[in-house]
């Protein structure tokens, strides 16, 4: 008998039957299509301009950085970095999180301080260390660019003047909620699908059940539906969790928020190394045993860890394939880069 059946016999409880009705009690599967946004209807126009403005780099100061830079579109969503490159080579100071999927997060960045993505779209245009640029000049630039005039006006009809930051911030969210990943191998386990998951992913699940992993990555994102402080057992190294981070707390001042951050989903995770927000560790392995230690108090056995990781890598689903969009050119009026 393989070892990994061996390890799902040694627990009655866990049928195949139990295993999958517990799963379907603490996941749900992705939706095949986006979902709506409220109070911002989708629309094809919308999608396509959000697109175009994601990807266009004269939204910043410096025309050099777009949302694609820090989120990039086939590459699980981010940028792969400890963390990202923003405006005159400056570093924030958290990892980028992924934009799959986040429409389904309970609130945007690390310390939940964008209640959507609309909201959140907004934030990195202005951030002095990410795009450093204002709101006023995103609409300067835009109207200055021939050609957008007329896209805002498909994508807004009946508006007196289409090109408004908050349109702008509309539009984005809109396409990246069409960011989503469905038919993981899980989400065809949790449709009934036997045989979708093998026996080491079906033990991983099981691990990930029984040690308490689930009791925060749960949900249709398998995370991102609450926070959590970071070390509820014991802190992580100063390497990983930065003292000088206080996760939730800058935006609430609650000192029971000190070190509490949204938790990340887990879908695809397997694709979007460096892990946590100091994107500090780069091994998945390595994550899992700092979950282990750090949040439930247990200390994995290679093995365990090594069947997590097993079925964390069922979380990936099908990448969105985008195509690139063919940006307004810039004319003799459009304001020019400030480097």
């Amino acid at each position: 008998m393989p070892a990994a059946l061996v390890y799902l016999a040694c627990f009655p409880a866990w049928s195949q039957s139990a295993l999958m009705k517990q799963a379907q009690g603490l996941f749900k599967p992705l939706p095949d299509t986006p979902p709506s946004l409220p109070g911002n209807p989708a629309t094809p126009a919308k999608v396509e301009l959000g697109k175009m403005l994601y990807f266009d780099p004269r939204l910043s100061e410096s025309h050099a950085i777009s949302c694609n830079s820090c989120h990039i579109v086939g590459m699980g969503g981010v940028d792969l970095q400890e963390t990202s490159l923003g405006h005159r080579w400056q570093h924030g100071g958290r990892n980028a999180p992924t934009v799959y999927n986040a429409v389904f997060d309970v609130a945007q960045f690390w310390d939940g301080r964008a209640k959507d993505l609309e909201q959140q779209a907004g934030g990195p245009l202005v951030n002095p260390i990410e795009m450093d640029t204002t709101e006023t000049h995103v609409v300067e630039q835009l109207k200055g660019i021939p050609g957008y005039a007329s896209y805002f006006a498909k994508a807004f009809p009946g508006t007196r003047d289409a090109v408004t930051f908050d349109n702008v911030r509309k539009a984005i969210a809109v396409f990246e909620a069409t960011l989503i990943t469905p038919d993981a191998p899980f989400d065809r386990y949790l449709k009934g699908d036997e045989r979708a998951l093998d026996a080491d992913q079906k033990a991983g699940l099981a691990l990930f059940i029984g040690k308490g992993c689930a009791a925060c990555h749960n949900g249709i994102n398998v995370g991102g539906g609450t926070y959590a402080p970071f070390g509820v057992v014991e802190r992580p190294g100063a390497d990983v969790l930065p003292p000088g981070d206080k996760g939730r707390f800058a935006v609430t001042k609650t000192a029971s928020d000190e070190y509490v951050f949204r938790v990340p989903s887990l879908r695809n995770v397997a694709l979007t190394p460096p892990y946590f927000h100091s994107g500090k560790v780069w091994s998945l392995q390595q994550a899992v045993g700092v979950m282990g230690s750090s949040q439930l108090g247990a200390q994995l056995t290679g093995d365990e860890v090594e069947k997590i990781v097993r079925f964390l890598g069922a979380l990936s689903g099908k990448q969105p394939a985008v195509t690139l969009p063919i940006l307004p050119p810039s004319g003799a009026e459009t304001p020019r880069p400030r480097p």
